[in-house]
């Protein structure tokens, strides 16, 4: 076996809270995302899978190479990671009961959160798996370690409670670890035109992000980084956007960044009319498009001071546009 690292760790951080091993292990090497320990009860294998989706890096590990596994979504945002900002357990539990509080936050779909002392409790429900949460996620409060428990009731009716990172909890995690830093999630399209300009069109469902992104690149030879989800952060003293996995209707999702140049509000219209937008204006904007977690007041301030340096710093215009090819020729050709 090729040596990739040597290192010391606890069999709690291997285990998490399971208590199996009190002695130390020391890593005696990680090969295809295989890690192996020895111990004085003997060798532990974990199996490790590390991604990174706009600058936050994670690290997902588990005792079974089946729960370690990304999915297609997440797959081409893979990395060699050698540092993670969050680190994940995966385990395997034979059941999971109600909890008896009520949430802090109900999506009024797959998931429900609470508090508890030391930080939050995801619980993710589907009529097929019955009425037992099918996984649950359990996270500290600067969300930095976490643990899923995938619910091994469920599997026989749900086979998808087996993929640890299945949406929507891969998303809920990055958007809420972005709380933590300058950065955020938004309803929108990246594109990097054939001129090297970077450009975001940001939009609610239906206001034309997918059929946004379908013309450009009917027309000219650019890169889409999402045709949906973009985050948007300060890095190097510049704001980036960021493709993530969570793509619309034409299946655009990259891992790159590029430096953004301008934002617009897409709106349908005629004469693909551009508007300046003031600060003010442009922070509502962005913030009605925005993924925020709202059970939280200083996850709010914390998007709401966020989007005022990017309406600092970026132009940004209402744009009443028609779709059709006069729409990209018109960005194309604008001049601030």
């Amino acid at each position: 076996m090729q040596v990739h690292e040597f290192r010391k760790l606890s069999a709690r951080q291997l285990c998490g809270d399971t208590g199996r091993l009190q002695q130390h292990w020391v890593v005696m090497g990680i090969s295809g995302g295989r890690m192996e320990a020895e111990g004085h009860l003997g060798p532990v294998v974990a199996y490790r899978a590390d991604f990174r989706v706009g600058e936050v890096s994670v690290q997902l590990e588990s005792d079974r190479p089946s729960d370690s596994v990304l999915g297609s979504a997440l797959e081409p945002f893979r990395i060699a990671g050698e540092s993670y900002d969050i680190r994940i357990r995966a385990d395997r539990v034979p059941g999971l009961c109600q909890p008896r509080q009520k949430p802090l936050f109900d999506s009024g779909s797959v998931w429900r959160l609470y508090e508890d002392g030391c930080g939050f409790q995801f619980d993710f429900n589907v009529p097929i798996a019955g009425e037992q949460p099918f996984k649950r996620l359990l996270v500290d409060k600067c969300f930095r370690r976490a643990t899923i428990q995938a619910n091994e009731e469920c599997f026989a009716a749900f086979p998808q409670a087996k993929e640890p990172l299945g949406y929507p909890l891969d998303e809920l995690l990055i958007m809420h670890r972005l709380t933590q830093e300058q950065a955020i999630e938004l309803h929108g399209v990246g594109i990097v035109g054939p001129d090297g300009a970077s450009n975001l069109f940001i939009g609610h469902s239906g206001a034309g992000k997918s059929t946004t992104a379908r013309l450009w690149t009917s027309l000219h030879d650019v890169e889409i980084l999402s045709d949906d989800r973009i985050i948007v952060r300060e890095s190097e003293n510049k704001i980036f956007m960021y493709g993530t996995p969570w793509h619309g209707e034409a299946h655009f999702a990259k891992p790159g960044r590029a430096p953004l140049g301008r934002i617009f509000v897409l709106e349908h219209g005629e004469g693909n009319v551009l508007t300046r937008l003031t600060r003010s204006q442009m922070v509502a904007e962005l913030f009605a498009r925005a993924f925020v977690p709202f059970h939280r007041h200083e996850y709010v301030d914390h998007a709401l001071s966020f989007l005022e340096r990017v309406a600092e710093t970026i132009p940004c215009y209402r744009y009443s546009f028609e779709p059709d090819e006069r729409a990209v020729e018109r960005i194309l050709n604008f001049r601030d």
